[in-house]
């Protein structure tokens, strides 16, 4: 389970987010520098709706044939010489990796970024089984000594602002940098993870894809973080959702293109690495173990879930995070899951249940389809928000104050006249009360709520939409 991060409800966590400037500056750093690489990038490339459309129907065929293609997997991969562990559940997941650590006698483990890892709580099964973990990706590393919780799939620290950072690391590295710059920092970091790489015993990771023709891991970096925590340690344990396979190495080349250039606007990651198997007589390096945990944690209620399934595509790129207005505004902290943004609203309902503290999630979003436009697989998120907003109404999750609330408005929609009356009503209140300034800073009662933090544009002068399209009939009428 994606277990929340503290007891606020949505409202709370959103409401710390707006009121925290400093967020808004990080975010508006990365996330604007994010849309405009990815646009540049995807612009250089004529097929690229013709790959988005290649790249949804290998998922989809994959989704499809999961069974076929996991046996084939685990063949391949036991072939090579990798042990194949499968895990129900993400408690499952943890004892085994925690149960593989023990039995190497590790005292110390590094782990590159993996989201799935976030997904079971892996970082809190190492603790407390006594066993030191270091987060070696440099945005990970950082939020862990910052004793937090990534804030972005791709950018785990992106609610972090550069100033924050330096004062970390000067009170963390035993060698911090002396310009305040991000290549000092960034060598600070380096000279404090050299000798965490090469004392640990186990290195764990996870997979951006997983080849079923080979049996092979895919990893993908930018800073060889992976490769530096897979090849010393004498184990290394890969944890994959079973959703993550592509049929062979040229669907997988396939998919990396999407992927690289909606995750961070480039054309081809620093790193990527094949992980077949451990180390064979004659190699140079690399573990003498290799540990592949498959995890199904809700992915096989999903794969049930026809509504649902489309959700198996996600490749965790974060380009729906990077466009979607309502994450600019409050972050990933806000809500409240392992996986944030439009793709987290869909996910944390799936995996953790639908109950009085995920369905807020599906009503974090405007429906304005950007997620979906630049998804490179093509997920329906918007639909499938619509999805838990109506799951959410038919068990009777909703506020009473919503539902009497609809309630009055549908009644007052069966009546015509009485609606346009109330409309003509309302917005000549709301021209009042905006006194000539154009805007309302602040509305009583559960209307608050819209301008606490933003003003409301006032109805502009003039008749209603209402009232300009029933003197359009009557014209169109006589003429």
């Amino acid at each position: 389970m994606s277990a929340l991060p503290t007891p606020e409800n949505f409202d709370g966590r959103t409401q710390k987010a707006l009121a925290d400037a400093r967020l808004k500056i990080a975010i508006d750093r990365t996330a604007g520098t994010a849309r405009a690489k990815r646009a540049a990038i995807v612009g250089q490339w004529p097929d690229f709706t013709l790959a988005r459309e290649r790249g949804r129907e290998i998922k989809d065929h994959v989704v499809e044939n999961l069974d076929h293609y996991l046996a084939e997997f685990e063949r391949n991969a036991v072939a090579s010489g990798a042990v194949v562990h499968w895990a129900e559940t993400a408690d499952e997941a943890c004892r085994i990796v925690v149960d593989i650590c023990r039995r190497a006698g590790a005292r110390s483990v590094t782990r590159s970024k993996s989201m799935l890892g976030e997904e079971i709580g892996l970082p809190h099964a190492l603790e407390e089984a006594g066993i030191e973990r270091v987060e070696t990706d440099l945005a990970e590393h950082i939020v862990q000594l910052a004793g937090e919780r990534p804030s972005h799939i791709i950018w785990p620290a992106m609610h972090k602002t550069r100033e924050e950072i330096s004062d970390l690391f000067r009170r963390h590295h035993a060698e911090p940098h002396r310009e305040e710059t991000a290549e000092a920092m960034a060598a600070s970091a380096r000279r404090h993870l050299r000798e965490r790489f090469l004392r640990a015993d186990v290195g764990i990771s996870g997979a951006n894809f997983l080849v079923a023709d080979t049996g092979s891991v895919c990893t993908v970096t930018n800073e060889g973080n992976a490769e530096m925590t897979t090849t010393p340690p004498r184990i290394h344990i890969a944890t994959a959702g079973i959703e993550k396979l592509v049929p062979t190495a040229a669907h997988a080349a396939m998919m990396l293109r999407l992927l690289v250039r909606s995750a961070t606007g480039a054309a081809l990651t620093q790193y990527t690495t094949f992980h077949t198997g451990p180390r064979r007589a004659g190699d140079l390096d690399g573990p003498d173990e290799f540990h592949i945990v498959l995890v199904d944690n809700g992915r096989s209620r999903m794969l049930a879930d026809r509504e649902m399934r489309p959700m198996l595509r996600c490749i965790r790129c974060g380009a729906c995070m990077n466009h979607c207005p309502v994450f600019n505004q409050i972050g990933g902290h806000a809500y409240g899951g392992t996986y944030p943004g439009p793709m987290g609203a869909v996910l944390t309902p799936a995996l953790d249940g639908l109950s009085m503290q995920t369905r807020d999630l599906a009503h974090a979003c405007t429906l304005n389809g950007r997620c979906r436009e630049v998804c490179p697989v093509d997920i329906p998120l918007p639909t499938l928000l619509k999805g838990w907003r109506t799951r959410s109404w038919r068990e009777g999750l909703e506020p009473k104050t919503m539902r009497r609330g609809l309630s009055l408005w549908r009644w007052a929609g069966t009546h015509p006249r009485l609606y346009r009356l109330g409309a003509a009503v309302a917005a000549r209140a709301l021209r009042l009360a905006a006194r000539g300034r154009g805007r309302l800073g602040r509305l009583p009662f559960l209307a608050d709520a819209w301008t606490r933090y933003r003003d409301l544009p006032a109805p502009p002068p003039g008749p209603t939409f209402l009232e300009r399209e029933a003197q359009r009939l009557r014209e169109g009428t006589r003429s």
